[in-house]
Parts: C-alpha cells; sequence; structure tokens
C-alpha cells in the first residue's frame, strides 16, 4: 500500500493531502491565524468558577472563555497551582521537578469551587479548537507529545500503548523508560517506539525536558492570557502522528517546508530521506496529483462510488446523516441480498474515508441498505471496523440495527472541513450549480450503466465546451471509454444547451437517460 504526503504552501495558509494508493483519505489546512492550535498552552486566569455545570469559564484571550471541566483539571491540579504561583513570582527557578513535592490527589467525584478560585493563574492546553459558537475546550492536564513517548508533568506513572501487542515489548518499553524518565514526570509510551533503542526514546525525552524547560522560563511575570507554548507547525505535527515506514512519498511545492520535513525524517528515520522530495512545475502540485478533481467530487453532498452507488450526506445541528443508494444497478446473477452486502461493503470503505477527510465528529448515522442475514449484517460491522481502525480520531461504532442503522460516534477537536463545491450559475439563471468536474463523472457512470443495458450504437448529445473536453487530448476521455467499454460513442455539440446539460440516444435517435 503506497502513502504519500503532498503539501501545497501558499502565503496565507498550508493545505496537506494523505493518499492512500493514489486516493485523497485526509486533508488538512494550516492558516497563519490559527492561534489556538489542539496542544497550546496558555497561562490564563479563572475566569468564574460554575458550580452547576462542575466547570470553569477561563479567560484565554479567545472571543468566548475556554470551558474547563472538573474532570479535566486533573488529579495533580492542587500541584500545578503551587507550582505556577512559585515560579510566576520568581520563587522558583529550579523546573525539574525533582525536589517538587507533589500535592495530594483531588478527589474524582469533587466540586471545582474546591478546586479553582476565580482569579487564579493556570496553566491549560487546548484539547478541542473554537467550534462554531463554543470557546476552546481546555484541560489543565499537561502533555507533551514526542514522537516516541509524551511527557506528562506531576505524575510518575509509566504507560505503554494498548496497540503494542506482544508482552515482553512491553515489559522492555517500560524498562527503559524507568531508566531514563526525570523524577516527577509521567511518560506514555506511544505504538511507534515498537522496537526502539534507550538512546532513541532518551533523545526524544530530552527534547521534550527542553520545551518544558523554555515553557516555564515564560511564566515569570508573564502577562495574562499568554501563549507559552505553541504546538508544532501543522508539517511537524502531522509528520509526528502519522509517519512511518509505509510511506513512500512526501513532496512540498514550499523549499523552506522542504528543507524542514527533511531534518525531520532524516533524524527519526534517515533510511527514508530519499522520499522527501521539492516539487518545482509550473503545474499547481494538487493539480499535478489529481487532488483538485478529488476534492470536487468527495466534498460535495452527493457522493459517487463504483459500481452506480453513491452516498448523500447531510448535517444537521444535532448530527450527520449519511444515506446509503445502490444507484440503478443491473445485477441478474446475484441476489438481492449480495446486492445489498456488495453495496454495503463498497459504501462502508467510503464513509470511513469521508468521516476522515471531512473531519467529522460528534453523532453519525448511517442509513445501510436492509439486510436480512445476521452473519451479512456482522460481517458489514466487521469491515467498517477495520476500514476505521487507521482513524487517529477516538471513535466508537455501534453494531447495525434491524433497520440498517450504524451509529457511530466520532471524536471532534476542530472545526469539520468544509469545502465548497458548487459553483455560481454560468447560464446567467442565479444561483449555483455542481462544480463542472463533477458531470464528467455522472456522464462516466451514465454511460456504464447504458452499456450494461445491452445498448450499443450509442450517440451523447452535450454543451460544445463540454463536448470539446471529451473529443480533445491524447488519449481523450472518449478514447478511454472505447478501450474500456469496447464502444465508440459518437459525440454531438449543441449550442442550445446549458453548460451542464447531456442525453444519450440510441441508434434511433430516442433519449436513453
Amino acid at each position: 500500500m503506497d502513502k504519500e504526503l503532498i503539501i501545497r504552501s501558499d502565503s496565507s495558509a498550508v493545505d496537506f493531502a494523505l493518499l492512500k494508493d493514489g486516493k485523497l483519505v485526509e486533508l488538512h489546512k494550516e492558516k497563519d491565524d490559527s492561534n489556538f492550535a489542539v496542544g497550546d498552552i496558555f497561562i490564563a486566569k479563572v475566569r468564574k468558577a460554575i458550580p452547576g455545570l462542575n466547570a470553569a469559564f477561563v479567560n484565554v484571550g479567545y472571543e468566548k472563555d475556554g470551558f474547563l471541566h472538573y474532570h479535566d483539571l486533573g488529579p495533580q491540579v492542587s500541584t500545578l497551582l503551587k507550582f505556577v504561583k512559585r515560579v510566576s513570582t520568581g520563587k522558583l527557578k529550579d523546573f525539574s521537578l525533582k525536589d517538587f513535592p507533589l500535592e495530594q490527589d483531588i478527589d474524582k467525584d469533587g466540586s471545582i469551587v474546591d478546586a479553582v478560585k476565580s482569579n487564579q493563574s493556570l496553566l491549560v492546553q487546548v484539547v478541542k479548537e473554537p467550534i462554531s459558537t463554543k470557546g476552546p475546550r481546555i484541560s489543565s492536564e499537561l502533555s507533551f507529545a514526542g514522537r516516541y513517548i509524551v511527557l506528562v508533568p506531576f505524575s510518575n506513572r509509566i504507560s505503554i500503548s494498548q496497540k503494542i501487542d506482544s508482552k515482553d515489548e512491553k515489559e522492555r518499553l517500560k524498562r527503559l523508560v524507568k531508566s531514563i524518565k526525570p523524577k516527577g514526570f509521567g511518560v506514555i509510551v506511544r505504538t511507534v517506539a515498537e522496537g526502539k533503542k534507550v538512546a532513541e526514546l532518551d533523545k526524544d525525552l530530552q527534547n521534550l525536558m527542553g520545551r518544558w524547560t523554555a515553557m516555564c522560563k515564560k511564566l515569570y511575570k508573564a502577562h495574562h492570557p499568554t501563549k507559552v507554548l505553541g504546538e508544532l507547525n501543522r508539517a511537524s505535527s502531522i509528520l509526528r502522528d502519522i509517519f512511518n515506514d509505509s510511506f513512500t512519498s512526501i513532496c512540498t511545492d514550499d523549499e523552506a517546508l522542504y528543507t524542514q520535513i527533511k531534518d525531520y525524517v532524516g533524524e527519526f528515520s534517515p533510511a527514508k530521506e530519499s522520499i522527501v522530495k521539492l516539487y518545482q512545475s509550473n503545474v499547481p502540485i494538487f493539480e499535478k496529483n489529481g487532488i483538485e478533481r478529488q476534492i470536487k467530487t468527495a466534498f460535495g453532498k452527493t457522493v459517487s462510488m463504483s459500481k452506480g452507488a453513491y452516498l448523500v450526506i447531510e448535517h444537521t445541528e444535532a448530527m450527520h446523516v449519511i444515506d446509503v443508494n445502490s444507484g440503478n444497478r443491473s445485477s441478474k446473477a446475484k441476489t438481492q441480498e449480495e446486492t445489498a452486502l456488495e453495496v454495503n461493503l463498497i459504501s462502508a470503505s467510503e464513509v470511513a474515508r469521508q468521516l476522515r477527510l471531512r473531519d467529522m465528529g460528534g453523532i453519525i448515522v448511517v442509513d445501510f441498505i436492509d439486510m436480512n442475514k445476521a452473519e451479512n449484517r456482522k460481517a458489514l460491522f466487521n469491515h467498517l471496523r477495520d476500514e476505521m481502525s487507521d482513524d487517529r480520531a477516538k471513535h466508537k461504532i455501534l453494531p447495525p440495527t434491524k433497520f440498517g442503522l450504524i451509529q457511530i460516534t466520532r471524536q471532534r477537536v476542530r472545526p469539520e472541513m468544509n469545502i465548497k463545491t458548487r459553483e455560481e450559475n454560468p447560464n446567467g439563471n442565479g444561483g449555483e450549480i455542481e462544480a463542472p468536474i463533477v458531470v464528467i463523472n455522472k456522464i462516466n457512470a451514465d454511460l456504464q450503466k447504458i452499456i450494461k443495458k445491452g445498448h450499443k450504437n450509442v450517440s451523447l448529445t452535450a454543451h460544445p465546451f463540454v463536448a470539446a473536453f471529451l473529443t480533445r487530448g491524447i488519449p481523450s476521455p472518449r478514447s478511454n471509454w472505447f478501450i474500456d467499454h469496447k464502444r465508440w460513442v459518437k459525440i454531438l455539440p449543441r449550442d442550445a444547451y446549458t453548460y451542464l446539460e447531456y442525453h444519450f440516444h440510441d441508434k434511433n435517435g430516442e433519449e436513453i437517460l
């Protein structure tokens, strides 16, 4: 399986496209004005504690206060408050925590008013970016994520990723981390640390300790609120979280990013340094790799899939709803149950892709085609679970109901990726139309249906612009149709048609579609 990361940079934003076997599976955008990214740490003041919510509102400099729930305080919030007070006033200049006494853990079911007070200085970390009308969700249980480990101040616990199966490897990693872990800090060992040597883990640990020290130095007489530690830039954080040996290419059109990524990959995986390439061409990088076309076809309300099936994706305030449709399929050799299973499996793969691509979070309900057999419903559930196993967002999938509905909850930490795919109507009638690139996919799908029905002499009438697109180039789309279907389609331009209007006709000139 080929994994590629394509990075496009311009003056205001950087776009990251993750491709798996040439298919777009994730799309991220980093804007220069993103001041509240997940992982950012602020020195801030508690505005007000609300007993009824068991939460506090904290002024982090955003138009809406950050929301800090009691369960996000962390068990050692008392120690954190004491540490922040002493460092801010200059009384504590040793940030190593080796001699800093830990306070007693707060009660798991306690009250927010007993833990924090209004106007109190506090270090908080963004765990969920501002979405819609809500301010950022924050936590005072700080963590510093590295490539192999996560450093947790005011803790002595060592945890190993559950995705590491080998008991011996877990014991080995725990033993290594115990030998290098500084006092007063807990460590979470990440999945990618499997098989790594102590020197690699220690290098990562020292880097994180350096970030902790740099943050603490900013606390002395700091203005409130102030960002005291920013998350790594998006390129480094994406590479940190998703990069592994299965990557075959990382390509960017920005020279500064190219150098930065090459250094990062060279540090953690020298054997893979050669896959980092600088793209230099007049053709835009997303255009060259077919990403623009995939964006246009993947972000609309209707998403087409293979064999005529399609999804309809609707968004409401409370949840996302996805409807699976089989389209006009002619499958004489199969029963209705087998056809339903085939369409549902194709759709499950596309649903998993769409959730990652659009970064949809909250409650998602998918209406699959009804299946009578329990083993088929189980096969669908297992397939969807496997397809979503690569999803980094926390999620939970419930088995299909008797009505064919599957309910999914997926963690939402930043606003949903929403790209407008409809364009202004060029016919001058007002309103919007589907992106022209989508009409070519529809023509391809309709032609496939027509040929399956046994029509041989087929002609197509379309607007002159569309007709020209289909007949020009080597090979032209029409030539590809001939290769795929062994049918030559006669294409006739019609000046009277609107831009996206087209019709298929049989040998007698009767309209087919």
